[in-house]
């Protein structure tokens, strides 16, 4: 009978791994059949610790292919990414953000658009408009005297002259690239895309 020492070796795309340890198992000679572990004898298995002792160790346990090292470089990169970006601090706002951000006062002059839902004259328009008066959190805001009734480059339009009379707003929403703001009746939306 001969002693046989086995050690598993498990190949990926990633990594190569050996086992630790390695297995032994006592085979018949004539007919090339195991003997169980439950029928050794004695001297099979004080033979086989004094042999175990002597296996040779793995070349290694753990080997990362080159896709292997490929596919941790992508991994420490994205995390490293996505370290950095929370660590950094935070763009500063244009100007202009800042600008729509702050609440409407008295001789501002914003571009954006105004539609009507009830009443005579123009439903749509796209032009310049003033604040021309506030009161708490209502605005009175004057349309350009020319307003377009499709959408243009905010520097093709007047900037200049504007309505005697505003109408009576209040702001319904505010974010740093748009005012959305709806007249006391409902019968007027009015929205601000930009600030002069």
């Amino acid at each position: 009978m001969d002693l046989v020492f086995l050690r598993t070796e498990m190949r990926m795309a990633v990594c190569t791994v050996h086992s630790r340890k390695a297995a032994g198992e006592f085979r018949d000679v004539n007919t090339g059949k195991v003997i169980r572990r439950r029928q050794w004898t004695a001297d099979m298995e004080a033979f086989h610790k004094l042999k175990n002792n002597q296996v040779p160790a793995p070349p290694f346990v753990f080997k990362l292919t080159i896709i292997g090292w490929v596919a941790l470089l992508l991994v420490v990169a994205f995390f490293g990414m996505l370290g950095y970006d929370a660590v950094k601090p935070p763009l500063p706002k244009p100007a202009a953000s800042l600008a729509m951000e702050q609440k409407p006062s008295v001789g501002d002059i914003y571009f954006g658009y105004f539609e009507a839902r009830q009443g005579t004259g123009a439903r749509l328009g796209f032009g310049w408009f003033r604040v021309t008066k506030v009161e708490n959190d209502t605005y009175f805001i004057a349309k350009s005297t020319t307003m377009s009734k499709t959408s243009k480059p905010k520097e093709q339009l007047d900037s200049n002259s504007f309505e005697t009379e505003g109408t009576p707003v209040k702001i319904t929403e505010q974010a740093s690239y748009l005012i959305n703001l709806k007249s006391e009746d409902g019968g007027m939306e009015l929205y601000f895309t930009d600030k002069k």
